[in-house]
């Protein structure tokens, strides 16, 4: 305990390089301060300060061992948060952003958050712009994508697949394309990505036929406005599968093309990386893991 009630001042000391603003941070006598900085540094028997009448500075051996002290300090300032937060239940405000179409996945499996966490509140930001987590204030961000931002720590919730569906009025009138080549005489409706403002992809594999890039006949900027779109009959669209699921069992879409499989999409949980985080975030985050994306089509 000695040894630690050293480190302790040896750190105030050299974060203020004065024996009295330590000893005022400690609440103790800089003369208590200078004598447990002696005896540390007679039991490292090496010299950590160079004293003079007017300052103090660190020796390249201070030097060094600060930066150790100091990871030691952090450790065990953590080790306290994390079991003072361990007895305490999780509670209060949560700020989470999804894409515009994510309530389709998070709004069914909800009340079985809520009841479980009657204490947290949850503030759901629901749009198609790319955020910036830290600088936005959010808690945590679901979003499809490569993850490319080191500040963030991150947890996969699960895969989709893009799919071209039309509504069957349309196919009835226009006919269902047979081969990609096909697109190019049929009204498509696109997606445009409302942060860099091009148009989305339509990449699908079919043997060794290049991505088509039909000319769109409507633009969204917004996916749950394409489905409805499609669904009214505007044209064949290129959309998740979670997203046209209900309306594929219901038979008013169509896939086309199913030979020509669309790209796979990832969804994850991105938060603010940091050594420590808070037990509502982290029960939500455990939560999206086990329940978003667990259900087939």
């Amino acid at each position: 305990m000695d040894n630690f009630n050293g480190i302790v001042a040896f750190v105030r000391v050299a974060e203020t390089l004065s024996f009295v603003a330590a000893g005022e941070q400690l609440g103790i006598s800089a003369s208590a301060v200078g004598k447990a900085i002696a005896k540390l540094e007679q039991g490292l028997d090496v010299r950590l300060f160079h004293r003079s009448t007017r300052k103090i500075t660190l020796t390249d051996e201070g030097q060094r061992f600060h930066a150790s002290c100091r990871r030691i300090l952090e450790d065990l300032r953590e080790a306290q948060a994390v079991l003072s937060e361990a007895a305490s239940a999780p509670r209060g405000r949560l700020r989470i952003s999804l894409p515009a179409i994510g309530y389709r996945f998070l709004l069914p499996v909800l009340p079985d958050f809520r009841r479980e966490y009657p204490d947290i509140e949850l503030d759901l930001d629901f749009n198609d712009r790319l955020v910036d987590v830290v600088e936005g204030g959010f808690d945590a961000v679901i979003r499809s994508g490569p993850l490319v931002d080191s500040r963030l720590a991150a947890r996969r919730l699960g895969p989709f697949r893009l799919v071209l569906c039309a509504a069957p009025a349309y196919l009835a009138q226009a006919g269902a394309p047979a081969q990609l080549e096909d697109l190019a005489r049929h009204a498509c409706v696109r997606y445009r990505f409302p942060t860099t403002g091009k148009l989305q992809p339509w990449d699908l594999a079919c043997d060794d036929a290049a991505p088509p890039d039909p000319a769109p006949a409507v633009v969204c900027n917004n996916m749950e406005a394409l489905h409805q779109a499609v669904v009214a009959g505007l044209g064949i669209g290129y959309m998740p599968d979670f997203l046209v699921r209900d309306a594929l069992a219901a038979g008013t879409l169509r896939t086309v093309l199913d030979h020509c499989p669309g790209a796979q999409g990832q969804f994850s949980i991105v938060w603010p990386s940091s050594r420590h985080v808070s037990p509502k975030l982290r029960v939500f985050i455990d939560f999206a893991a086990q329940r978003l994306f667990r259900a087939g089509p």
